[in-house]
C-alpha cells in the first residue's frame, strides 16, 4: 500500500475542471478534498481533521490564494500545513510574494501529472519529518517542564516542611493562584508560569530558626523582625537569574507580604505598585493559612476565612481581585480536598 494513501490533500480552485484534473492525478495515491472558494478552504482546513497539504490557486474571486495563505499562516491550528500554489502566473515577483507568505512550492498551469505527484510527495515527506520532529520537541519540552516543576515544588516544600510537614501548602496555594490568575483573564502562558513560580514564595524560610516558625503563640518584636527576613533571604537565594521563571519567583517572594494599603513588608508598597503576581499569591497564601492548622492556631472554617478576606479588600488585599476569588469557592474546595493535610492539634481554636 502506498503510505501516502493515509494522507489528505486539499485542492482549492474556483474552476471545477481544474480541481478534476488535480484530483485525477492525486486520487490514486492520496485522499483528496476540494474547495471552490477561499472561505470553504479555510473552513475545511480548520476542521477536526485538517489536510496534510494544500494545493492552492492564486487567482480566485472574493478571496485570493494569497489571502487564503495569509489566513492559514496566521492561525495556530493551520500554520503548519504546507501550501503549494498552483497558478498560471509565471512572474518571479509573484513567486517571491508567495514564498514570503509561507508557501513551500509553486506549480505552474497547465500542470504536468508527474511533476504534480513528485512535488506533492516531496512536500508531504518533508512535512511528515517536520511534524515528527515537532512532536519529539513537544514531548521533550513537556518532560523538561515537568522535571523543572517537580524541582521547584521540592524547593518550596523544603521551606514549608519546617512548619508544614506535609508540604501540601505549596501545592494548594500554587493551585489557588493559578485558578485566580485564569479567572481574571491572564494569558495561559502567564498563568502556567505563575503556577510554577508560586511554590517558591516562602523559600527564604529555610533560614528562619525553628523556634520562631514553630512558636505556638504570638511573636515578639524581635522575633517578628527575624521572621520578616525570610523575604529578603528568599530573594538572595533566587538571585538575579536571567530565567523568566526565577525572575517571576523573585518578584513573588519580595511582594506577596505587601498589603494594598501600604502596611505590608518589606518595602511597604501600596496598591498597584505591588506586582500583580504578588497580589494574587498574597490572597492564595493567606486563604490557605487561614483554613489550615498551624502551630499557633486551628484551621478556620472556609466561611470564616472568606468573610475575613472580604473584610480585608482594600486593606490587605487588592479590592479588584477579592470578588473574583470569592466566586471560586467550589474550585477552591476541590483543591483543598485534593491536597488535604492530616488532622493536627492546635494551640487555640478560631
Amino acid at each position: 500500500m502506498d503510505p501516502l494513501q493515509q494522507q489528505t490533500v486539499l485542492v482549492v480552485d474556483d474552476v471545477p475542471e481544474n480541481i478534476d484534473v488535480l484530483a485525477g492525478i492525486l486520487r490514486p495515491h492520496l485522499r483528496v478534498k476540494a474547495a471552490t472558494s477561499g472561505a470553504k478552504a479555510l473552513s475545511l482546513a480548520r476542521s477536526g481533521t485538517p489536510p496534510d497539504l494544500i494545493l492552492l490557486d492564486i487567482m480566485m474571486p472574493g478571496m485570493s490564494g494569497y489571502e487564503v495563505c495569509a489566513a492559514l499562516k496566521s492561525d495556530l491550528s493551520t500554520c503548519r500545513i504546507p501550501v503549494i500554489f498552483v497558478t498560471a502566473i509565471d512572474e518571479i515577483e509573484d513567486e517571491r510574494r508567495g514564498f514570503e507568505m509561507g508557501a513551500v512550492d509553486y506549480i505552474t498551469k497547465p500542470v504536468s501529472p508527474p511533476l504534480v505527484l513528485a512535488r506533492v510527495r516531496s512536500q508531504l515527506a518533508l512535512h511528515n519529518q517536520r511534524l515528527e520532529l515537532w512532536k519529539q520537541v513537544q514531548s521533550q519540552t513537556a518532560e523538561l517542564t515537568q522535571t523543572r516543576l517537580s524541582i521547584i515544588r521540592c524547593l518550596g516544600r523544603a521551606a514549608e516542611y519546617k512548619d508544614d510537614q506535609t508540604g501540601h501548602h505549596v501545592l494548594r496555594m500554587a493551585s489557588y493562584s493559578k485558578l485566580l490568575a485564569a479567572a481574571i483573564g491572564m494569558a495561559e502562558q502567564e498563568v502556567d508560569l505563575l503556577f510554577q513560580a508560586a511554590p517558591m514564595h516562602d523559600i527564604g524560610k529555610i533560614g528562619t530558626p525553628d523556634h520562631i516558625l514553630k512558636k505556638p503563640g504570638k511573636l515578639d518584636a524581635e522575633e517578628w523582625c527575624i521572621m520578616q527576613m525570610h523575604v529578603l533571604n528568599g530573594a538572595q537565594i533566587l538571585g538575579d537569574s536571567d530565567s523568566e521563571l526565577l525572575k517571576l519567583a523573585r518578584r513573588i517572594v519580595l511582594s506577596h507580604h505587601e498589603k494594598w494599603d501600604g502596611s505590608g513588608y518589606p518595602a511597604a508598597l501600596r496598591g498597584e505598585l505591588i506586582p500583580l503576581e504578588g497580589r494574587i499569591v498574597a490572597l492564595a497564601d493567606v486563604f490557605d493559612a487561614l483554613v489550615s492548622a498551624r502551630p499557633y492556631k486551628a484551621a478556620w472554617p472556609i466561611a470564616r476565612a472568606l468573610e475575613f478576606i472580604e473584610s480585608q479588600a482594600g486593606q490587605h488585599f487588592d479590592p479588584g481581585l477579592v470578588p473574583h476569588f470569592l466566586r471560586l469557592v467550589p474550585q477552591l474546595q476541590d483543591i483543598g480536598n485534593q491536597f488535604s493535610d492530616p488532622p493536627k492539634m492546635a494551640a487555640e481554636s478560631p
